[in-house]
């Protein structure tokens, strides 16, 4: 059993220590969390720079796709305006026509009428 060594202030005292003792249980636990020991903590400079690129790479991609829905949207609200455009014009149109049918149905009415047996 370990023992561990405390300054009580008086003098040194020298306690068991409580925590399991294994065959390096805890330092098997912090490796498989951490990774193996061996693994560098930093990035190299070639890593880094791939890194940099790969980012930027993605910035460019991203700012393309924005520019293209910039572009789109743009085009959507010219057609939106000409739509508004052509529908005013549509609805001119349709009065136009309701009354030339209204006017057709007034003048053939009359002659539909004039033609029309009289009852006795």
């Amino acid at each position: 059993m370990a023992s561990r060594t405390f300054n009580t202030g008086s003098g040194m005292t020298t306690r068991p220590s409580i925590a399991p003792q294994s065959s390096g249980g805890a330092v098997k636990a912090r490796q498989l969390v951490s990774g193996p020991t061996n693994a560098p903590k930093t990035f190299t400079q070639g890593k880094l720079l791939s890194l940099t690129n790969a980012s930027g790479i993605k910035k460019s991609h991203l700012h393309s796709q924005l520019e293209q829905l910039s572009s789109n949207l743009a085009d959507t609200e010219n057609l939106l305006r000409m739509t508004a455009v052509q529908a005013e014009a549509m609805r001119g149109l349709g009065s136009w026509h309701g009354g030339m049918f209204m006017a057709a149905s007034k003048v053939l009415g009359e002659e539909s009428v004039k033609d029309a047996p009289q009852p006795k």
